[in-house]
């Protein structure tokens, strides 16, 4: 019998590639994203190549509507059997706009600039809320399916954030630390049940979030996007497939004994000293 899974922040590139990836090996795939038009797109794709998705419009921060998407699942296709957490992003009121502080930023007065001391509050509680909350709630709704059943697991998204925090975006570097602190909470609590729970933690990969930051308009690097592949030893960003084999090794049997781990993804960035 084919295995449900369960993938939220679907319609993005990371997590609609592993959407494909499950359905070529047979999963249930259903598809949830915010954007319930993305969550469609990719479930035409997969369906029209023969595989079985649904798409929901869901709200990770939202737990009726999970709760709401659950019972559609469960009706459609069964008990969900493996979850992946795959919402989540920064915003640019939690970002500072200098790696460093200076004494001369207090002087400036422009409106899109600022400091450690003028980040948002309200920023701040959002990407804490998408990132952490928007992994916690998911969790809540979808494990209740998973528990005493046969090599059922969850799968949260990390960074590699999570080991040493980047420069300018100290809101998603903490929501992420979390992140990896929860996967290994949960993989504890829920080892009397089999509920395998682990993370991944990609590097720098291309998405619709972070392009503009990294590639300027010809499609050459920006400074901060140089900076980061002198820091990458693999001397790339990743791609959306790099992310699959990892994600589905710990979905597989042959991981059972595996849990509580978080797998960084990240052409070595995060073992890199720099010298």
């Amino acid at each position: 019998m084919s295995k449900v899974v369960v993938l939220t922040g679907a319609g993005g590139v990371l997590c609609s590639e592993l959407a494909f990836a499950f359905s070529k090996n047979n999963f249930k795939v259903a598809v949830l994203d915010l954007n319930e038009k993305a969550a469609h797109k990719i479930v035409n794709t997969i369906n029209s190549k023969g595989g079985n998705a649904i798409a929901i419009s869901a709200n990770v921060l939202d737990k009726e509507s999970l709760e709401n998407a659950k019972h559609i699942i469960n009706k459609e296709f069964g008990l969900c059997d493996i979850l992946i957490n795959g919402a989540g992003g920064n915003h640019p009121l939690g970002t500072t706009s200098n790696t460093h502080f200076t004494i001369e930023d207090l002087n400036n007065d422009s409106n899109d600039f600022k400091t450690f001391f003028d980040l948002d509050v309200e920023g701040i509680k959002f990407v804490f809320d998408l990132n952490f909350i928007g992994t916690l709630l998911p969790c809540q709704v979808f494990a209740k399916d998973m528990i005493e059943t046969d090599n059922s697991c969850i799968i949260n998204i990390s960074s590699m954030n999570a080991f040493t925090p980047l420069t300018k975006i100290p809101a998603y570097s903490g929501a992420k630390a979390a992140i990896t602190n929860f996967t290994q909470w949960l993989a504890v609590h829920f080892s009397k049940v089999g509920i395998r729970v682990n993370a991944i933690a990609p590097g720098f990969f291309l998405t619709d979030q972070n392009r503009a930051l990294l590639t300027n308009s010809d499609g050459s690097l920006t400074d901060r996007g140089n900076q980061i592949l002198n820091q990458t030893p693999m001397g790339r960003f990743g791609n959306a497939q790099d992310i699959v084999s990892s994600t589905l090794y710990l979905c597989d049997d042959n991981s059972s004994f595996v849990t509580g781990v978080v797998i960084p993804i990240d052409g070595g960035f995060s073992a890199y000293s720099g010298v």
